[in-house]
């Protein structure tokens, strides 16, 4: 799909669909339900005008929290979460500051709250600074787009030590 001048409401997997899975502790999605999804706006060869370049690109491509706000709440019922909506962040698999796509129902799931996180107080989980990283990675030219795209969408808690940059 890629980035949409208007973003609309993308039907979500069943529910009870999709089940988390978790290493050491930390929510994975179901890859069935959420393989990821890549845009085709991103590529190797434009990324000093996408998602490298200075001013940032994900503002102009991420959906309104109306559309998303819906999403999330159709999510939550494909992967069967009971917690605090307060507490989970409705997630890109594969981030948009690497390439991912930003409505596509395979790249985005309820992400839970990580282990140990208190319960009230936010948003907050481990994977945002394994994009940030990940970004960093590729802008920089240490590994291909593609490489940290696979890399996350297989299991973004070992995509850093995989590319060898942990």
């Amino acid at each position: 799909m890629g980035p949409q001048k208007k973003y609309t409401v993308q039907q979500q997997p069943a529910a009870g669909t999709c089940h988390y899975r978790y290493k050491d502790g930390e929510p994975l999605e179901d890859p069935a339900c959420t393989p990821g999804a890549i845009s085709p706006a991103v590529t190797q060869a434009n990324l000093k005008s996408t998602v490298c370049r200075k001013g940032g690109y994900t503002s102009g491509v991420r959906p309104s929290t109306y559309v998303t706000a819906q999403e999330k709440k159709l999510n939550t019922a494909s992967y069967g979460f009971t917690g605090s909506m307060g507490d989970a962040e409705y997630d890109h698999l594969i981030s948009l500051q690497l390439g991912g796509d930003p409505n596509d129902a395979r790249n985005l799931w309820v992400e839970p709250a990580d282990p140990g996180h208190r319960k009230g107080s936010g948003v907050n989980n481990l994977k945002d600074p394994v994009e940030t990283k990940l970004h960093t990675a590729v802008c920089s030219g240490k590994v291909t787009l593609a490489a940290a795209q696979q890399a996350i969408a297989t299991d973004w808690t070992t995509a850093l030590s995989t590319l060898g940059l942990s």
